[in-house]
């Protein structure tokens, strides 16, 4: 996503140069199998590299994209049509995550080299925050309550979950025996997951309960899990590394762990889960990337963007609905939604 939040677990950083593609926005129709479905492919004005991070029930997607020398964060309406913005004092905006009453949260990069958190409201208002102590500060996720999670790093560069409350209260938090927390994805309960490390190659997933509860887990034979997401039902997706290659999992709200590979995978990648259940993300099969659904019963299906040469990166799953970016034939990545 964006950078993949952590390219070690997430997949990779893009960057690359414009090209437009039948001007900057452009619609085509796929089948295959993935099944019938229709991708819309789309840019900001000026964008050189578009990663969308996220998308919510009405179908409107945040993300960021390159003008050659900066990030802007962006909105896409389910209409098409898509606004820039960007905090006050902003060098670099990165917007990670957008709820169902179309409130933003992401992070910002100023001129003396530090990151904060930020929340843009529906009508474009923008409040920067940093937990106390914070030296650099990153927000991924927001519900449909407004409360935000994610991490950050004191001075002494250990990261730190926090979870930010819809009056601006926040509150830090550590598994026990963490040496770095990141906190990655908050439900409208309140339930956050993430991942944390004993080390830079044992690290864990995590669920927080709204209580503060923390309760830690991994699929069997996982050296370093790394939850992605949690739906309202409190069922988690993400991936793990088993020592050879990264594997998806599932975790239903008690417990129970599900791991799985779209066929022919040799590394999986998940990135979102929806609120029905379905997940999405990608997975190499020895030549190239290619995008994935995960139902909720199980069957997963395939499918990459028509005019991708380098791969199809879904980040985000809401209502059947997924975006995220795909790389041309000269690197340059694309912003796309699927829509069932």
């Amino acid at each position: 996503m964006y950078e993949r939040i952590w390219s070690t677990c997430l997949g990779r950083l893009t960057a690359g140069r414009a090209l437009s593609l039948c001007a900057a926005l452009c619609t085509l129709g796929i089948s295959g199998p993935a099944g019938a479905s229709t991708i819309t492919v789309f840019d900001p004005s000026g964008s050189e590299t578009t990663i969308p991070s996220s998308i919510n029930s009405k179908g409107a997607i945040t993300g960021e994209y390159f003008d050659g020398s900066h990030y802007h964060g962006f909105v896409r309406a389910a209409d098409g049509t898509i606004a820039a913005f960007d905090p006050s004092g902003s060098l670099f905006t990165y917007s990670y995550g957008i709820n169902s009453k179309g409130a933003i949260t992401g992070d910002y990069y100023d001129a003396s080299g530090v990151y904060h958190g930020f929340v843009r409201a529906l009508d474009g208002t923008i409040t920067a925050f940093d937990p106390a102590g914070s030296k650099n500060t990153h927000s991924y996720s927001i519900n449909s309550k407004g409360s935000i999670t994610g991490e950050y790093f004191d001075d002494s560069g250990v990261s730190h979950g926090y979870v930010r409350a819809v009056n601006g209260t926040i509150t830090a938090f550590d598994p026990s025996g963490s040496k770095d927390t990141y906190s990655l994805s908050i439900n409208s309960g309140g339930a956050i997951t993430g991942f944390f490390c004993y080390s830079a190659d044992v690290c864990h997933g995590f669920v927080r309960a709204a209580d503060g509860t923390i309760t830690a887990f991994d699929p069997s034979g996982s050296t370093y899990t790394s939850p992605s997401g949690i739906n309202s039902s409190g069922v988690v997706a993400g991936q793990y590394y088993d020592g050879t290659s990264n594997h998806g999992f599932v975790r239903a709200a008690g417990g129970t762990i599900t791991v799985f590979d779209p066929p022919g995978s040799m590394e999986t990648e998940v990135l979102s889960i929806g609120e029905g259940g379905g997940i999405t993300g990608f997975y190499y099969d020895g030549t190239a990337y290619h995008g994935f659904l995960r139902r909720p019963a199980g069957a997963i299906a395939t499918f990459d963007v028509p005019g991708d040469v380098n791969g199809t990166y879904p980040n985000s799953i809401e209502s059947g609905a997924i975006t995220g970016d795909f790389a041309d034939g000269n690197s340059v990545d694309h912003g796309f939604v699927r829509t069932p």
